[in-house]
């Protein structure tokens, strides 16, 4: 959990709550950012004010917030379309989520938030799933769903369709790339609608925003943050599969996997993850059991969980973002060697490689290498 060294105010008012949409809505200011800002100031309303000041003196020139018109326009739009905004404190917003340092500061919902509040599984695969595969997602969704468990996916051709579709009767949440109520791709409108008349909707992103590619590593790590565990049922070697189980590790979720054929390279994915220690999955009953030890004794978690590092300050960090990216150039370079080039700890740096790689600024390519995108 987060800790804030200035006294925190959540947000309990209208005003309140468009102050954190514009933060988090102004240019710079990602998910851990906000939170750095309101560890520092207490309250989005300081933050705002102190932005323009911090910007300037990280190196910025003319940095304003996103104006206030911009936000008065998406929520009047998110409350015509249905939706409704749920801030990481507010008692609907889903507490596995909350839990992470990069937790999404505002989500917009379409549908019944009340699914939020079960236990939740993940299930990803390809998008050009064969046959037996989406049977696999249909067969793990449906026994899922009947154990009262939520399932979870991102709306993608093949196996998110399959597991949303199974799913509709127990309980499914669809976490948009875009805006939640743009739907992609558009051949799954009809399913969308369903999910959320029957299910749930979940996006941070704007009302109205389509989808473009840097937005999938974020929405990948909304579901892995949502879920328990993540069951990759297909996924090639390289895919956002696999790009939401090293988020799924990384924020301390369990990995499982369904074995495939050596040959088929939709299977080459979650066999590369069973090798690596993925739990096998043959069907419901294994993931339902990988979850056991979770559900069996929650009053011991807060016991094993970590201390929190010391907080850093939006400045530190805006120095180090900067560091790091006048560094990197189109051309790869290695991890270990920009470590070596920074002369500070992995553990200082490595959280935020993720954060300008989840902000679409940096690049990670096989090898271990890494190259600049803006």
């Amino acid at each position: 959990m987060l800790s804030y060294p200035t006294p925190f105010t959540p947000p309990t008012k209208e005003d309140d709550r468009l102050s954190w949409l514009r933060l988090i809505r102004s240019r710079r200011v990602g998910a851990v950012t906000f939170w750095r800002l309101i560890g520092e100031y207490g309250s989005a309303e300081a933050a705002l004010h102190a932005l323009p000041g911090i910007a300037k003196a990280a190196g910025v020139q003319g940095y304003e917030p996103c104006p206030e018109p911009v936000i008065l326009k998406e929520y009047q739009a998110g409350t015509a379309a249905g939706a409704r905004l749920l801030c990481r404190h507010d008692p609907a917003y889903p507490p596995a989520l909350a839990e992470l340092a990069d937790a999404p500061p505002v989500l917009w919902c379409l549908g019944d938030p009340a699914l939020l509040s079960r236990p939740m599984v993940a299930l990803v695969g390809a998008r050009n799933a064969s046959s037996l595969g989406l049977r696999m997602a249909r067969k793990l969704a449906e026994g899922l769903g009947a154990a009262g468990v939520t399932v979870v996916s991102g709306l993608a051709r093949g196996v998110d369709t399959a597991a949303h579709a199974a799913a509709l009767p127990t309980g499914t949440v669809a976490v948009m790339a875009g805006g939640v109520d743009a739907t992609y791709p558009a051949e799954n409108a009809a399913l969308a609608s369903e999910i959320a008349l029957r299910g749930l909707r979940l996006s941070e992103q704007p009302i109205g925003l389509e989808p473009q590619a840097r937005h999938f590593p974020l929405r990948n790590r909304i579901i892995s943050g949502l879920a328990r565990a993540v069951v990759v049922v297909e996924a090639a070697a390289r895919s956002g599969s696999l790009i939401t189980a090293r988020l799924a590790l990384d924020q301390g979720r369990d990995v499982l996997a369904v074995p495939g054929h050596p040959f088929d390279g939709r299977a080459a994915g979650c066999n590369l993850l069973l090798r690596d220690g993925a739990t096998l999955v043959r069907g419901a009953e294994d993931v339902l059991a990988a979850l056991a030890p979770v559900t069996a004794a929650p009053e011991h978690a807060a016991a094993r969980a970590p201390e929190p590092e010391p907080q850093r300050t939006w400045r530190d960090m805006a120095t180090l973002h900067r560091q790091i990216l006048d560094r990197l150039g189109p051309s790869p370079m290695a991890e270990d060697q920009l470590i070596r080039d920074l002369a500070l700890p992995s553990a200082t740096i490595a959280p935020e490689l993720l954060t300008l790689e989840l902000e679409g600024r940096i690049q990670r390519q096989p090898g271990g290498l890494l190259s600049r995108l803006d």
